[in-house]
């Protein structure tokens, strides 16, 4: 097989040539069997590795730096995807689950280990192992709405214990096989690993958002910061003698209060997501050799199975033991114990540190990838069960038949507003700011807006941004500005057509996301309504105009592809996966506009196969009342079952003329990307659409 491709040159082009392939190919195949993504790409690492095709070689100074790249950065999003406030909300219950979901395990491994006759250094280590837990189901939790769950609060909390823990306990491992454990060398490591945590956790926090506060409008120099920090905290935890990952990890947790939610997180997360990370679990693949792994699945079957028994019953033990510590029900203990079976992140990068150590042997080594496999597997479909018993549905207060946002304002903005101008923002009129920038998309846009503002008795607000030079007697600049202008007479013929006031706003500005925000701050918008089209939508939505606008506005943006013109659009489909402030406000948008032209509403709820029919019958109710507070207009709920939202909906979207999505952007912790709902829809929907988002605040 290895003959078959010697005549490829050898060169380190081919190698990240056919890592891009792998990375771009595999993981939807593997997603498709239902199978996570990180299976397959550590498959194709086994395939292309030397005990198979011999295309990459562990040894290879490409595949070497990849894999330590991809393993500092794997650390690094684990790190910051836990949000440190959060984690002090649920501070009790969180320490409490990460002692018992760290001991208890950490103890099953450390006996198990000693009974098949392995030292102690070996034992510690492979306890360790077992102690840390990755959050591959979190997606699940987040599809069903029950992420502020005290329980899964909790779980999420403890992932800050368990994997400092078992980060710290590797560490320790590491030095005692180099023969530099006593006493004396344990008290100054720990005190070398606290105050370098001090430092990095400190003092990268606070020179970040120092930098951050002279660069703000500067995402490449953020970004490069970013990478930056997480590489000389990597470099740093080396020169203290600690493993790289355990600063990258530190790293994560001080970036992600400087970085917040921000375009440059989803920068930095995409590119790891995308790139590193994939290439880490492949470099894993290339380790495993298939005739030790067919060993540790044969004679050396017996630790391998007891070491996967092993992880599944201590974790569930745990989550035993904190069940009458906090009052639990069994469905919040059986999701927390699913919750933190799988094993990927910090357990693939201790197991690789010991293995490169000399601590773990090859065999070992494989029998730590059939856990992660099972448990990767496994922990999901268990999450999918049980945490389905947890959906509640909240009863919130329903904003009324209105898009004014006032009531949503925090008390020190209403404060601020009312000594500038006392209850002048209770009185302005509801406002929709359009940016005017495409002659073909600008017709659908105004009218969409002048029949919300007629519905509202606001007015409608066209904006054209005109790019600033040097020289303001730039002809180029009085043509643009000519231009613009024509663009918005014609826009105020078009309000006035559907009998919306209209009021003009011309602006010169070096940036045109951040004009039109101004603009919509200035004028007091309820709502930017922007437009787009179907080609190269996914590149505009990843840092640039639109996505910038997501970003810094004030109040919700609706980006709207229309199809036909909206007084035409009868039949408009909103897809609701909890009732949460937000997803009311949708649900009221599309309630207003089907009112300015007696259009009807479904609104469809795709839930989890297990969610009991009482929990989906006062989710229901609870979307009769919302629907209630608002015009009375034709609409109903349609609720289907099924494990993929996204085809779902496209299903049922095929008999609508519209569907409302809302602009949710999240990735999984371990970087590695999950089918995003709203992206496929996006891409396959054959109807006009819609993607409202709320104000980053």
């Amino acid at each position: 097989m290895q003959n078959l491709f010697s005549p490829l040159p050898d060169s380190p082009i081919i190698g990240f040539t056919i890592l891009l392939l792998v990375t771009l190919t595999v993981p939807p195949l593997f997603e498709r069997l239902r199978l996570p993504g990180l299976v397959g790409l550590l498959a194709a690492g086994v395939i292309l590795g030397p005990s198979a095709m011999g295309l990459l070689s562990p040894d290879g100074e490409l595949e070497k730096l990849l894999s330590d790249v991809g393993k500092i950065y794997l650390m690094f999003v684990a790190g910051m995807e836990i949000d440190l406030r959060d984690f002090k909300n649920t501070r009790n219950r969180s320490l409490g689950f990460g002692f018992t979901t760290f001991a208890v395990p950490l103890t099953a491994g450390m006996v198990l280990s000693l009974a098949f006759g392995f030292g102690w250094v070996k034992a510690i280590l492979i306890g360790s192992l077992l102690a840390s837990h990755t959050l591959l189901a979190y997606p699940i939790i987040m599809r069903l709405g029950i992420a502020k769950e005290v329980s899964v609060g909790a779980t999420v909390g403890a992932t800050i214990f368990t994997d400092i823990g078992a980060l710290m306990v590797l560490a320790m491992c590491v030095a005692a096989q180099a023969g530099d454990f006593s006493a004396q060398t344990v008290v100054s490591q720990v005190f070398m690993l606290a105050t370098f945590s001090l430092l990095v956790l400190v003092g990268l926090d606070r020179a970040g958002k120092r930098y951050f506060r002279h660069n703000g409008d500067r995402e490449g120099n953020q970004f490069l910061f970013v990478l930056a920090a997480v590489f000389l905290a990597a470099v740093g935890s080396q020169m203290i003698n600690v493993d790289k990952i355990v600063g990258a990890f530190l790293a994560g947790l001080a970036v992600n209060d400087v970085v917040g939610e921000s375009p440059v997180k989803e920068k930095v997360e995409f590119v790891g997501g995308v790139l590193f990370i994939p290439f880490f679990f492949v470099c894993m693949g290339l380790l495993i050799d298939l005739d030790l792994f067919m060993e540790s699945m044969t004679t050396n079957l017996a630790f391998t199975v007891t070491l996967t028994v092993a992880l599944i019953g201590s974790k569930f033990l745990a989550a035993l033991i904190i069940k009458p510590l906090y009052g639990y029900r069994w469905a919040q203990t059986l999701t927390m114990w699913s919750l933190s079976m799988p094993q990927v992140a910090a357990t693939l990068a201790a197991a690789l540190v010991g293995l490169e150590q000399g601590i773990l042997t090859a065999l070992e080594f494989n029998a730590v990838i059939v856990m992660m496999l099972v448990t990767s597997v496994l922990g999901p479909l268990l999450t999918a069960r049980f945490a389905g018993k947890l959906v509640a549905t909240p009863v919130l207060k329903a904003s009324g038949a209105s898009l004014h946002r006032e009531d949503d304002l925090p008390e020190t903005l209403e404060t601020d507003l009312g000594h500038l101008a006392p209850e002048a923002h209770l009185a302005s009129p509801f406002t929709v700011v359009v940016p005017i920038y495409n002659p073909i998309t600008q017709r659908y846009l105004i009218e969409m807006a002048a029949l919300l503002a007629s519905h509202e008795h606001g007015r409608v607000v066209p904006v054209t941004i005109t790019r600033a030079q040097v020289h303001m007697d730039e002809p180029g600049l009085a043509a643009a500005i000519g231009h613009g202008r024509k663009m918005l007479q014609r826009a105020e013929r078009l309000s006035q057509d559907f009998k919306a006031d209209a009021f003009s706003v011309l602006r010169i500005d070096d940036d045109v996301s951040g004009g039109i925000t101004r603009a919509a701050r200035e004028q007091n918008a309820n709502l930017i309504l922007m437009g787009w089209s179907r080609r190269g939508f996914r590149a505009r939505l990843f840092g640039t105009l639109i996505d910038d606008v997501f970003w810094s506005s004030h109040c919700p943006v609706a980006v709207a592809r229309l199809l036909t013109e909206p007084i035409e659009i009868q039949r408009i489909l909103v897809p609701m996966k909890a009732i949460t402030p937000q997803s009311i406000r949708i649900a009221r948008f599309a309630q207003i506009f089907a009112d300015t032209h007696a259009a009807a509403v479904t609104l469809l709820h795709v839930h989890d196969p297990y969610t009991p029919a009482p929990a989906i019958d006062a989710f229901k109710a609870e979307l009769a009342k919302v629907m209630a507070e608002g015009p009375p207009i034709a609409w109903n709920v349609q609720t289907v079952d099924g494990n993929d939202p996204a085809e779902v909906i496209l299903q049922v979207v095929q008999g609508f003329d519209l569907v409302v999505l809302r602009s949710m952007r999240r990735r999984t912790v371990g970087g590695l990307a999950v089918s995003d709902v709203t992206h496929r829809v996006i891409d396959e929907a054959t109807c006009s659409l819609i993607l409202f988002g709320e104000p980053h605040s």
